[in-house]
């Protein structure tokens, strides 16, 4: 016997809700206890309590039907198991989440004319495609749609090493350990029998390079008041402010050690994957038709007086809703978890406030910018290492902007960007404090 249950995804106002509703407390008569009462099936209850039957009409009408409830074992349908699967060999395997990032890193707009993506279409701040990009991107593509294994249809060589590499992070591996445990997989799974393994850590890393998630490594003064960077003062030896050697030891021979590193990931290419993402592209213009229609309610940032004060300065700014608002953070932690140990570790995070609010404060959205190593607290020179993020941040501020691509309209527009405040834990003598609620004054000026 076939139950009718789509009654139960009605509107309680509706009349074949109360129809079936009827029918239903009617067959459930003759399974009521010796007191007169049955399992409550409502969405107050969930088979927790139980009523009188002459109740059971009430609840469902008042609460509505568990819509979990599937199989009513408890009111005469037969607990039976479910039929086996169909096996489909005819299955095509499914697009893999490494071949859909592509996909959406080659995007090519409509209103392309070359017909080909260009250095831009595939998340760089430049036109010119050289034939090596070319091919790196062929090389992805390959890699994507190649199988792990001779008759492996559910993960491919690309998918392999982006989830064994979440795992290294997630366990907090060394890469010495990451690297036997590939040597081993080697070994087990070798590559005459059609394995497909990444052989390194740094073979994994060049690859994912090539999708836009690498680094630049910057090298500082160990006493944090000068970048190693640029054309002019990338191959100066010595701090031009307090004269100290940039190396370790400057009589090694060959490659030398710098005693100072900085990480910094650059955000123009990361911005510009919002809006070549599927995912998040309608999402970058929430903040436009997302306002607080309650007077004197804030649940996002576009409602705030900072946000209403900028609009009004900038209103060129303001007019396209697809510009990004930002929101800088950074404090200092213990990479190892000692407090006995002295060293300090300060990332550098931007926080997406086009997004609407389940989203921009998601750790998922937190874009690392910089990682500004120890062994103390920058102080007040954290300003030095902000160097790099600032001069992308100005380069976006100016008109016209960086060349984008919008997936969600497929069409290119010039995306401009401005830091609306910090949330920062700068020491007090930090040129920065005071950003907090006016950043904007201070990286866009007029």
């Amino acid at each position: 016997m076939v139950i009718d249950k789509s009654w139960t995804s009605l509107g309680k106002h509706e009349k074949a809700f109360y129809t079936g509703l009827k029918k239903f407390v009617d067959d459930c008569k003759p399974l009521v206890d010796s007191a007169g009462n049955i399992r409550c099936p409502c969405k107050s209850c969930r088979l927790v309590l139980w009523v009188s039957i002459k109740h059971l009409l009430d609840h469902i009408s008042k609460y509505g039907f568990d819509p979990s409830y599937k199989t009513w074992i408890h009111h005469g349908e037969l607990d039976l198991p479910p039929p086996p699967p169909v096996i489909d060999n005819t299955r095509q395997p499914q697009m893999s989440d490494m071949t859909t990032c592509l996909n959406d890193l080659s995007y090519i707009p409509l209103n392309n004319e070359q017909n080909e993506p260009t250095q831009g279409d595939i998340g760089e701040t430049s036109n010119n495609l050289t034939q090596a990009k070319r091919n790196e991107f062929e090389e992805l593509y390959a890699s994507a749609n190649e199988e792990l294994y001779p008759g492996c249809d559910y993960v491919t060589r690309l998918d392999f090493m982006a989830k064994f590499t979440y795992f290294k992070v997630k366990g907090k591996l060394t890469d010495s350990i990451f690297n036997e445990m590939l040597e081993f997989f080697q070994n087990v799974f070798p590559t005459a029998k059609g394995y497909k393994l990444p052989p390194s850590y740094y073979a994994i890393k060049k690859t994912f390079k090539m999708i836009g998630l690498g680094y630049e490594s910057i090298h500082a003064c160990v006493n944090d008041c000068f970048l190693f960077r640029g054309d002019v003062n990338k191959d100066v030896h010595f701090c031009p402010v307090c004269n100290t050697s940039r190396w370790k030891d400057s009589n090694t021979p060959g490659k030398k050690v710098p005693k100072k590193v900085l990480r910094y990931f650059p955000i123009i290419p990361r911005l510009q994957r919002l809006y070549k993402s599927s995912h998040t592209a309608k999402e970058m213009t929430w903040h436009a038709t997302g306002k607080c229609t309650e007077p004197g309610k804030m649940q996002h940032p576009v409602d705030g007086r900072a946000w209403k004060d900028f609009d009004t300065k900038y209103p060129d700014f303001a007019a396209e809703p697809r510009n990004v608002r930002l929101g800088l953070a950074a404090d200092g932690f213990n990479p190892f978890g000692n407090l006995s140990q002295s060293y300090s570790m300060w990332p550098v995070i931007l926080t997406t406030y086009n997004l609407p609010p389940w989203l921009c404060m998601k750790e998922s959205s937190f874009m690392l910018t910089l990682l500004i190593p120890g062994p103390k607290s920058p102080g007040k020179d954290i300003d030095v290492y902000l160097r790099p993020l600032i001069d992308d941040l100005k380069d976006l501020w100016a008109k016209p902007g960086v060349e984008t691509i919008d997936v969600a309209t497929g069409l290119k527009f010039n995306m401009r960007a401005m830091v609306l405040w910090t949330i920062n834990d700068f020491p007090a003598r930090s040129s920065l404090s005071g950003w907090s609620g006016q950043g904007y004054k201070k990286l866009c000026p007029t």
